[in-house]
């Protein structure tokens, strides 16, 4: 059994409190996403690819922020692996998603935003015209969607495993609110000089717990639990 079923069984068994929560993304050996905000970078080789996949197809939803849907048009879905594709959920509180993005017009699952925006009326009906489902969300103290709220909401849609792949907003986002259970990070061996994954400080520092490591191609994956 790989680590990562391993500790799926183990979350499967805990009290179901919020959705158990991966963050798993690939970076730089310098700990870049990319080269420039809003200019996404392939990273990863064709085994990690084929790993991100299979992790998909381990999860419920999957969380991504609305710049990550605005540079990249990402799909989110199963490809490369068997398996269902998860629900793709959209952090946008400004509601800057296009209703013909990928994630609500081509996807087999239209996208649920989540926003802390009362939007136009005009724009909400576009969006839902298309597909998507909008989750209006109290903000945190920077004006984005609370994280605890939106686990909340997402627990009561039965979502019990949520996996997040970023930007790096969210990925610093999700990181400095405590609420990632499992980090998966897949190192590609280049260096960029380009924006972090991690954006800024963190309130404390993370220790990764029963850390695992692996090679899959040219890149190093890094498995461990957060406290």
């Amino acid at each position: 059994m790989h680590i990562f079923e391993e500790w799926i069984s183990q979350a499967d068994q805990r009290p179901a409190k919020r959705p158990w929560v991966s963050l798993c993304y690939a970076q730089s050996l310098d700990g870049c996403v990319t080269l420039q905000r809003g200019r996404p970078l392939v990273l990863s080789g064709a085994e990690t690819r084929r790993l991100t996949h299979w992790l998909r197809s381990k999860h419920d939803a999957i969380v991504v922020g609305s710049g990550t849907v605005l540079a990249d048009n990402p799909q989110l879905t199963v490809r490369l692996v068997e398996g269902q594709s998860p629900q793709p959920i959209i952090l946008d509180s400004r509601l800057r998603t296009p209703p013909n993005a990928r994630l609500i017009s081509g996807h087999p699952r239209p996208a649920w935003i989540a926003t802390a925006e009362p939007t136009a009326p005009v724009h909400r009906a576009a969006l839902e015209a298309a597909g998507a489902t909008l989750l209006f969300l109290p903000p945190d103290k920077n004006g984005g969607v609370a994280l605890t709220s939106l686990l909340d909401c997402l627990a009561q849609r039965g979502v019990s495993r949520l996996m997040v792949e970023g930007g790096a907003q969210v990925i610093t986002s999700f990181l400095a609110s405590g609420l990632v259970d499992v980090l998966c990070v897949t190192i590609a061996p280049v260096l960029l000089g380009g924006l972090h994954a991690v954006e800024q400080a963190l309130p404390h520092p993370l220790r990764l717990r029963e850390v695992y490591v692996e090679t899959l191609g040219g890149d190093v994956v890094v498995w461990g639990k957060l406290d």
